[in-house]
């Protein structure tokens, strides 16, 4: 399902809005473009699992982790500088397995082969310099 998203402030409420479909256990796969626009969507994803910690990207940090007083923990990784995950993998894998967290990853080619098959993919394209077209497969809100 395609949505059009036109500012910062309704990527955040699309990512909210995604949050309260969420019970704990979901993958979700970030694809798009530097810039494209996917943390502020997680910012809007953490703030609808009641997060209240500073959400910044893990760009060069690879992973985050955020708590959670009333939902599901947060755990935000980026793969963008790894062409190898080498031991993050194994972190990475933990994550996955945590019934009571959400699993965000970004650039996650590198760790594919971990992935599970039913997992949500957000794609996030630019189409003007505040317009996005988004993509959701694997659940619909």
């Amino acid at each position: 399902m395609k949505h059009s998203i036109s500012s910062a402030k309704n990527m955040r409420l699309f990512g909210r809005k995604l949050a309260r479909r969420l019970k704990g256990g979901e993958v979700i796969e970030l694809v798009g473009d530097v810039g494209a626009g996917k943390t502020t969507f997680v910012k809007g994803l953490a703030e609808g699992l009641g997060i209240q910690e500073v959400i910044s990207s893990p760009t060069f940090t690879i992973s985050q982790i955020y708590r959670s007083k009333k939902g599901p923990d947060l755990y935000h990784y980026d793969f963008y500088r790894l062409s190898e995950p080498g031991l993050m993998k194994y972190e990475l894998a933990g994550a996955l397995s945590d019934p009571m967290a959400i699993t965000v990853l970004e650039w996650a080619d590198s760790v594919a082969d971990i992935l599970p098959a039913e997992r949500i993919v957000v794609t996030i394209v630019a189409t003007s310099e505040r317009e996005r077209q988004v993509g959701l497969t694997g659940i619909d809100i």
